[in-house]
């Protein structure tokens, strides 16, 4: 597929996706949502990336929310169709990517910008960045999962203030709530990010996965099913290679060279 509304590259075990419609905000629409559904679906099956960036192009944005003229003719049955495969599904499919996803958050993250962010692992903003679920102030509420990431992310209390107003916060108060896990000054962003990403893939990318599924199935459940997930991955991380070079490597005091196997 040719790309025209994202930039997709890989490079060194990572990859970034970014989306390239700074004259509207990055604002997502139709095309766009399809593109990132194609990245998404090459990255399920690609073993050798290890981290993903998602980004917005330019400054002012990482994505200002949906086309909000795609919306003004939708009928329910065309949302339904959505939804389920570029909508909601899409940025579950994102959460549920076997390799960590960086969001690098510039400038405007709202609406739908903010349910994308909040599918990701991790959370990197610059201090121009704004935050908010705008939905209310045009008579819909979020649908791509604003109503449930955000409590988790944040609590029932905070998101129903979110969701009810309308409110955009700034990124001092999002990092303050937890909505994002760090804020950089804005020429450190991509630097801050590209650290973050080479750290993370220089671990084994196996045993990463792993955790990553461990942490993604407890946060939807209860303790102790979760608990029980955690311990069967735990004792799994003792048949890999990885491991067996992790312990060598710390007891012969050296770097140790995963696999991911």
């Amino acid at each position: 597929m040719e790309f025209k509304n994202i930039i997709y590259v890989k490079e060194k075990g990572v990859a970034r996706i970014t989306i390239n419609r700074p004259e509207v905000r990055n604002a997502l629409n139709q095309a766009t949502r399809a593109e990132l559904r194609e990245a998404v679906e090459d990255l399920k099956k690609d073993r050798d990336i290890r981290v993903v960036i998602i980004t917005g192009a330019g400054d002012k944005a990482f994505v200002g929310g949906a086309d909000i003229t795609e919306l003004k003719e939708a009928t329910p049955m065309v949302m339904e169709e959505r939804a389920s495969t570029t909508g909601q599904q899409l940025f579950s499919d994102i959460e549920n990517l076997p390799m960590p996803v960086i969001a690098m958050i510039n400038g405007f993250c709202l609406g739908g910008g903010n349910e994308l962010a909040m599918a990701c692992d991790i959370r990197i903003a610059s201090k121009n960045a704004r935050f908010g679920q705008l939905e209310i102030n045009i008579g819909v509420i979020p649908g791509a999962g604003g109503t449930q990431r955000l409590p988790r992310l944040i609590g029932w209390g905070r998101a129903k203030e979110l969701i009810y107003t309308g409110r955009i916060i700034d990124a001092a108060e999002a990092e303050r709530i937890g909505l994002v896990d760090k804020v950089v000054p804005q020429d450190k962003l991509e630097e801050t990010v590209d650290q973050l990403a080479e750290t993370i893939a220089s671990k084994s990318s196996l045993i990463v996965r792993i955790a990553k599924k461990a942490i993604n199935r407890g946060m939807y459940t209860d303790l102790a099913a979760g608990l029980s997930y955690e311990r069967g991955n735990f004792v799994l991380c003792f048949a890999t290679e990885d491991h067996t070079e992790g312990v060598t490597a710390f007891l012969e005091k050296r770097k140790p060279e995963f696999k991911g196997r």
